[in-house]
């Protein structure tokens, strides 16, 4: 389905698992047991969820992946996406959506309300309709479910308060229509999404920036995707005391800066731009130092 051709709010639309989106779900740098709390509080909603549908309390199939940007949330969530879908593929394919938030609020009156409530209650039951299974990713998740004790209504318009409560009937339709649907979604400001949305998560995981053992990782691994390109720097992706010295040089850099810092360096100079297995220790440490 073409780009052009997707229902309003749908950033694209994708059948898993696919082998190119094989890769960052073993490759970012999270806390210990974090992957396996994730794909594991999927699998109940995605392999049970029709079974537990009848309970007091059955899988909402919400996760809500926080922190800071940078952290690696949006990458989680598709590399999550993926792992589930491959932990599933013998009971059949997986729908996986995107969506953008961003296109749902309206400056017309009640329109926001309308259509949040087509997306979840119409389209995505709609396009999941096709396979067995259904993961969908929500960005940003905050830009539409407002936290509302803290909306005034002076200063935020009575339209996004109702779209609030559009996304919260709307999972509630989602995952009584689709049971064993999967709604990951990230935000960056936990503190400003809807208490009530966060009270449906299955599960809430909260990533931090990394720490100097995370960010020595991190630059390993960035190391080490360079030199499948440049074998010459494969000395520099093994040498464990350089990448904990960028790592004491580097506090309070996100994921997402430190696996760029070793093109960045590249980049900054032309000669080392045409060359880039000429990178030497001293220019890694040199920009970690003055950034």
């Amino acid at each position: 389905m073409s780009a052009q051709s997707l229902p309003r709010g749908v950033a694209s639309v994708h059948m898993l698992p696919a082998g190119h989106h094989d890769g960052p779900w073993d490759s970012i740098v999270v806390p210990d047991g974090t992957r396996e709390r994730l794909l594991g509080t999927a699998l109940v909603a995605m392999m049970h969820g029709r079974r537990l549908a009848a309970l007091p309390a059955p899988p909402s199939g919400l996760i809500v992946l926080a922190g800071p940007p940078g952290t690696g949330k949006t990458t989680l969530g598709r590399g999550l996406a993926q792992a589930a879908a491959l932990a599933v593929a013998a009971r059949g394919a997986t729908t996986f959506l995107e969506i953008d938030p961003h296109a749902m609020p309206s400056e017309m009156l009640g329109e926001s309300q309308r259509n949040v409530t087509r997306l979840l209650r119409d389209i995505v039951p709609e396009l999941a309709a096709s396979r067995p299974h259904v993961v969908v990713l929500i960005d940003e998740v905050e830009s539409f479910a407002v936290r509302r004790d803290l909306a005034s209504f002076e200063t935020n318009p009575v339209d996004v308060q109702r779209a609030t409560d559009a996304v919260l009937a709307g999972l509630d339709h989602l995952a009584a229509a689709v049971p064993g649907a999967v709604v990951v979604t990230t935000t960056n400001f936990v503190s400003a999404v809807d208490e009530a949305f966060l009270s449906r998560a299955d599960l809430v995981v909260e990533l931090a920036l990394p720490d100097a053992a995370a960010r020595a990782r991190i630059v390993a691994a960035a190391l080490t995707d360079l030199a499948v390109v440049w074998p010459e720097l494969k000395d520099l992706a093994a040498d464990g005391a350089l990448h904990d010295e960028l790592a004491a040089r580097t506090e309070g850099w996100d994921g997402r800066r430190l696996r760029k810092l070793p093109l960045a360096v590249i980049g900054a100079d032309p000669a080392l731009a045409r060359d880039p297995a000429r990178l030497a220790p001293a220019e890694l440490l040199e920009a970690a130092s003055s950034s």
